[in-house]
């Protein structure tokens, strides 16, 4: 039997370790406020798409609606990055046309109603550096008051008469944002 040389033996002390480095990876775990997203039409076989959202949804956890997204000030509309809503096609907000494309989705919520903005900011971590000289539309909608209360942060999109309208639900708050064609 051979005596392994001193460079066999290197070469096999570094791809054990390079082994080990690589099966060593460590994961994160599941996210508090787990990322989602929701498009319509609903139907995801179907390609055409008009519109989609893609947000994290945050719990209350026995916290209030008012100290998670407090009255008067912007909100990220979710929780970890700024929610990120994409156009397929141009459409309405409000008297304000805004063109295809990718925007940041923020709201102001209210105790009567809540605005909203489409900002054409991206990439951005909650709403801490939110430019109002960014802003591509807003919107101010009522809110009202659902039968149940939801822990999480949800969306949702329905047809309208005359586009889509985007559903906020949180605790027993309901926030209807209309998008027309």
């Amino acid at each position: 039997m051979k005596t392994p040389t001193l460079l066999s033996t290197i070469t096999m002390t570094l791809l054990m370790l390079f082994t080990l480095n690589i099966s060593a990876q460590e994961f994160k775990g599941l996210d508090k406020s787990p990322m989602d997203a929701a498009a319509f039409p609903t139907d995801y076989k179907n390609a055409n798409k008009l519109i989609k959202v893609v947000y994290s949804r945050p719990q209350l956890k026995e916290r209030s609606l008012e100290k998670l997204a407090p009255n008067g000030k912007v909100w990220r509309t979710g929780a970890n990055e700024a929610t990120e809503l994409t156009l397929y096609t141009d459409m309405m907000l409000g008297d304000t046309k805004i063109a295809a494309g990718t925007y940041t989705f923020y709201v102001i919520p209210g105790e009567k109603e809540w605005t909203a903005i489409i900002s054409k900011d991206l990439n951005v971590w909650g709403s801490y550096f939110y430019n109002e000289d960014k802003d591509v539309a807003r919107i101010s909608v009522p809110v009202t008051e659902g039968k149940e209360s939801l822990e999480s942060f949800s969306i949702a999109f329905t047809e309208s008469e005359n586009g889509v309208d985007m559903h906020l639900g949180w605790d027993k708050a309901r926030i209807a944002v209309p998008f027309t064609k």
